[in-house]
């Protein structure tokens, strides 16, 4: 059983802090966050307005990093890369690339790749202007953010400020690594960002997975899950959901740390009920009825719940302005205590009265 464990000298020389190798390497990644480096520098060619940039990745892989070991023992596994005529293991800068011809393997060499004349450009060539909407988002690869890259970014400002006013898409083309590519520019936030765009012919035709004939639809199913449609819109709000399988991952190696081979499953993530409903619709109509009748059965209590949210938001002064609000209620709100009060003293009057005659007849 492999266990970690770090320790920390605190202010004590003698004493030393345990942690888990979860809190040491999300400690680690928020001391050591390397600022983004710039994978590519060139320009962009707008008519004869040239804008030096660099290039950095837009996006990241949230993955937590795993290899492969060997169940019986735990060593890890290796890829190595060998040649299949000698048997000799072989570095990087010694390979070659090679395009299958029949029984003849026709080899390119780095110096036939670099001689390509499409591969030597260094600019961000634009070749037209066209409406966000007509380019399909399934051709969309991916992003980079562009920076300025000169004493003077002036040249950049007015192209981000042409797309921004003008609600359009720059259609570019660029080579990045050893490829030629199609892209878009656009605009987001106070940056252009470059979008790599598929070549038409590598986008597959969506009519070779269509259904050969379509299945008709009621205009009362159509009006049910326009309805069922309707209860499920909202504004789209990324920072609202989250990758369950990695957090539940991260939970996992956690666990595995501190209790080892004795990790017990169901008490970390609890029972996982697998469900007996099978996933085929038998009556679409009744499953699109029970859908709405279980979404309106959900709305009441997440209206409670954002009612109580705002109602302990609110500021305290409020409820001291209601009785200003109703005077009359205030008044006779008032009363009602004094004539209690009365009441109570006549009670109180007539008791000690009471005692007082039952006191001179036991004298007598």
């Amino acid at each position: 059983m492999l266990q970690a464990s770090f320790a920390f000298r605190a202010v004590e020389p003698q004493q030393r802090l345990p942690v888990s190798l979860g809190a040491v390497t999300r400690w680690l990644e928020k001391c050591f966050t390397m600022p983004m480096r710039a994978i590519w520098t060139g320009s962009i060619a707008f008519g004869l307005v040239n804008v030096p940039v660099k290039a950095y990745g837009a996006t990241e892989d949230h993955d937590i990093d795993l290899h492969q070991v060997h169940d019986k023992d735990g060593g890890r596994i290796r890829y190595e890369r060998r040649c299949e005529v000698c048997g000799k293991k072989i570095a990087y800068k010694d390979l070659d690339k090679a395009y299958e011809d029949g029984d003849r393997s026709i080899v390119l060499t780095d110096e036939d790749m670099d001689a390509l004349p499409a591969n030597k450009g260094r600019e961000i060539e634009v070749v037209q202007f066209v409406p966000a909407g007509q380019v399909d988002p399934l051709m969309l690869e991916k992003s980079y953010y562009l920076q300025p890259d000169s004493q003077s970014p002036k040249a950049y400002e007015l192209l981000r400020r042409t797309l921004q006013d003008t609600e359009k898409l720059a259609v570019v083309r660029f080579a990045l690594r050893q490829k030629t590519r199609l892209g878009i520019l656009r605009v987001r936030s106070k940056v252009m960002v470059l979008q790599a765009v598929m070549w038409s012919d590598e986008l597959r035709d969506a009519e070779a997975v269509a259904a050969e004939k379509l299945p008709r639809i009621s205009e009362q199913e159509l009006k049910m899950s326009a309805a069922l449609v309707d209860q499920y819109s909202s504004d789209f709000t990324p920072d609202e959901f989250q990758d369950d399988y990695q957090v539940q991952l991260q939970a996992l190696i956690e666990a595995k740390i501190e209790q080892g081979e004795d990790l017990d499953t169901e008490a970390t993530f609890g029972s996982q009920d697998q469900g007996s409903e099978s996933g085929e619709v038998i009556d679409l109509m009744e499953a699109l009825k029970r859908s709405i009748d279980g979404r309106n059965a959900k709305a009441p209590a997440k209206a409670a719940k954002d009612g109580k949210a705002s109602a302990a938001k609110k500021p305290a002064k409020k409820p001291a302005k209601k009785p200003a609000k109703k005077p009359a209620k205030k008044t006779a709100a008032a009363k009602k205590p004094a004539t209690k009060k009365a009441a109570a003293k006549e009670a109180s009057s007539s008791l000690h009265k009471k005692k007082a005659s039952g006191s001179g007849k036991k004298s007598a």
